[in-house]
């Protein structure tokens, strides 16, 4: 299969969007397909340096100087994915490539599906300080691009529910993003590896390290952190709070931890070099967040796949994820997270390695590569099959709600008449894929 992948950010721009899409490039290459990026040009990266990575003539986005808007070349970006014979289109963005992504697979004819990664209610107050867009309008604006698709891939069940509560009728189907494990298993890095660490940071052998590793920003909410541990220090003297990051809000972060007089007990590291990341990840007792805006959040999956559980606010993918109390500690109140880092010292037992291994496949970049591609099978058989039966060009949820509406008084009738049809269209349908060695 001929895949095209449409995004607005792609490396050297770092983003949890951006290592998503690359890890389902090598996975999608990995079982053989071609995958071809079509992205922004970056001043750090050469325009033509790599013939599957298309970079539109873009410029900086006035609102996030680091993130880039394509501006022009868009006839040739539809004349290259004619020339690559594109068989279907992953949009990645909501913005000018995924426009683009979505103009060219209405020209050429093929399936367009949709990851929707970001919520963008708790974005807009960086637009305009919020006078352009407000948060009231976003359901409107997202409905408009997403109801016209063939598919949406929603990376967690919080993003499910947001697209059905904004009314989205495009078929929907819950993939969360995998990782890929080797970066983070690591079975080279030793216990005197991370004493070291845990020595040059500070922390004694008998302290409980907490460790919050993301960009330091108002969202990811890391004071609520900072001012729960005063409580969690009156309980436990030996618990350490260590901020690897840097950001906008780390300034305000460290202003904090002094009002609130617990500056012995954190440790800010700025960034650390992502060769670092698992080492980290290993000498933390356990990952904390009390972020409430991810879809989704790499890093939970980072530090389950370091064999390090997690302290986060709860929310239905979380519900999911840490489904034993080996794997981490949820809470669902503010208020309850000094409570929560406090149970999560005495209660956790001892990694299980036979559970985790099963943990870890589940979060896999493989599990994640597979499910994609059967999503793209069943959107491509679904195109087929309305090409075919013009008259019955629905989603597939309205004829599976108008079947079932209808069901006691076509009980006998259905099976003998409408599936054999749909066995027969089928039928021709996975022989046509089989040809172009698709299944």
């Amino acid at each position: 299969m001929r895949i095209g992948l449409f995004t607005d950010t792609y490396f050297p721009q770092v983003s949890g969007v951006a290592t998503s899409i690359r890890t389902l490039k090598t996975e999608l290459e990995k079982q053989g397909h071609t995958v071809f990026i079509f992205t922004t040009t970056d001043k750090d990266v050469n325009r033509y340096e790599d013939w599957q990575i298309i970079r539109i003539p873009s410029v900086p986005f006035f609102a996030f100087k680091d993130r880039r808007v394509a501006y022009r070349g868009f006839s040739t970006a539809l004349k290259i994915a004619r020339q690559y014979q594109l068989d279907i289109i992953h949009t990645q963005t909501e913005f000018a490539l995924g426009l683009l992504g979505v103009w060219i697979a209405k020209e050429l004819k093929i399936p367009v599906v949709h990851t929707y990664h970001t919520q963008y209610e708790d974005y807009v107050r960086y637009i305009a300080n919020g006078m352009l867009i407000r948060p009231s309008m976003v359901k409107y604006i997202v409905r408009g691009f997403l109801n016209d698709l063939d598919g949406v891939i929603c990376p967690s069940e919080i993003v499910y529910d947001l697209l059905t509560k904004y009314k989205i009728q495009t078929e929907k189907r819950v993939i969360p993003t995998g990782i890929e494990l080797a970066k983070f298993e690591r079975p080279e890095i030793s216990q005197e590896n991370v004493a070291e660490l845990r020595e040059k940071l500070g922390i004694r052998p008998e302290e409980t390290l907490l460790l919050s590793l993301s960009r330091v920003s108002y969202e990811k909410n890391i004071q609520a952190v900072l001012a729960a541990l005063p409580e969690v220090l009156e309980e436990n003297a030996q618990v350490k709070l260590v901020v690897a990051g840097d950001g906008p809000y780390l300034e305000d972060l460290k202003a904090q931890a002094r009002r609130l007089g617990i500056e012995q007990a954190i440790i800010f590291t700025g960034m650390i070099a992502p060769s670092e990341t698992a080492l980290y990840y290993k000498a933390a007792d356990f990952f904390i967040s009390a972020s409430t805006s991810e879809t989704q959040g790499l890093t939970y999956l980072e530090s389950l796949a370091s064999g390090t559980p997690i302290i986060a606010h709860g929310n239905p993918y979380l519900d999911n994820l840490i489904t034993e109390k080996i794997f981490g500690t949820l809470y669902y109140q503010e208020n309850d997270l000094a409570g929560a880092i406090l149970e999560a010292i005495i209660a956790t037992p001892d990694m299980d390695e036979e559970r985790l291994k099963n943990k870890l496949y589940e979060i896999s970049a493989e599990n994640f590569g597979r499910r994609v591609y059967e999503f793209y099978l069943d959107l491509l058989i679904s195109k087929d099959f309305q090409k075919l039966n013009p008259e019955e060009a629905q989603p597939i949820t309205k004829r599976l709600a108008k079947s079932a509406m209808y069901l006691p008084s076509k009980m006998i009738a259905l099976p003998v008449n409408g599936s054999a049809r749909i066995i027969k269209a089928s039928s021709r349908q996975l022989q046509k894929l089989r040809r172009r060695g698709w299944y």
